[in-house]
């Protein structure tokens, strides 16, 4: 594929390793660099590209030029990458979407940015997918359902139709959802979950069907207080 982008990965750990893969071998953007703030830099380079400060990023590979993708995974609830990605933007960058080839994407879904789409995923008639989504290998999202910001899907979640996806919530993998369904902002909802009914902010749902557990979302993801 002809490269006809310049692209900045922030984060040098798997996810951004992943990243640099998909993007590289499967999209239109050459990676250009790497970028983590000034305290996580352990070496020069990484994959033969320069590590940058992210901190000053701008300064040698400014905006007007370049675009960054945030590839950090769910770290506090997906509050790590959230907060990256809205430095990137207030730096004035536009944040790169990667979506695979081997994905079935219909043409009237609508993408944010920093939105990463593996292999294997099916978006159906009007999606409506966030800023700062990743949505792992093998998701079903149905027909007019939206996935707001920052929010994670690992694999093989089924997602029913007219359903909505909380701000900053991670789906395990299987969890299944009936038509809509409303998740909660900050829900973690557990490995095979089924939801049948609408979930309250700050929930961590598990068992088939669901229920919520005692702990809460940020209890489970080690979200501090003042992050909430």
């Amino acid at each position: 594929m002809e490269k006809t982008k310049k692209l900045i990965i922030v984060g040098t750990g798997e996810t951004a390793e992943i990243a640099y893969e998909y993007f590289t071998h499967d999209s239109p953007y050459e990676v250009v660099c790497f970028s983590v703030s000034r305290q996580y830099i352990k070496e020069p380079e990484f994959y033969g590209l320069p590590v940058l400060e992210f901190e000053t990023l701008e300064e040698k590979y400014p905006p007007e030029s370049f675009e960054v993708y945030v590839a950090v995974s769910y770290v506090k609830l997906n509050r790590a990458r959230a907060s990256l990605f809205n430095q990137a933007k207030a730096k004035g960058y536009t944040c790169a979407n990667y979506v695979s080839s081997h994905a079935f994407v219909w043409h009237n879904v609508q993408l944010g940015e920093n939105v990463f789409i593996f292999e294997n995923n099916v978006l159906q008639h009007h999606v409506m997918i966030g800023n700062n989504v990743i949505l792992w290998s093998g998701n079903h999202i149905g027909h007019r359902t939206r996935i707001k910001d920052h929010v994670y899907l690992s694999s093989h979640a089924v997602i029913s139709g007219f359903c909505e996806i909380g701000e900053y919530s991670f789906l395990g993998v299987n969890s299944t959802f009936n038509d809509n369904i409303t998740v909660g902002r900050d829900n973690v909802i557990g490995s095979g979950a089924l939801i049948v009914k609408n979930t309250e902010d700050g929930k961590l749902m598990i068992g088939s069907p669901a229920k919520a557990a005692a702990k809460s979302s940020y209890e489970a993801f080690n979200v501090p207080a003042e992050e909430i």
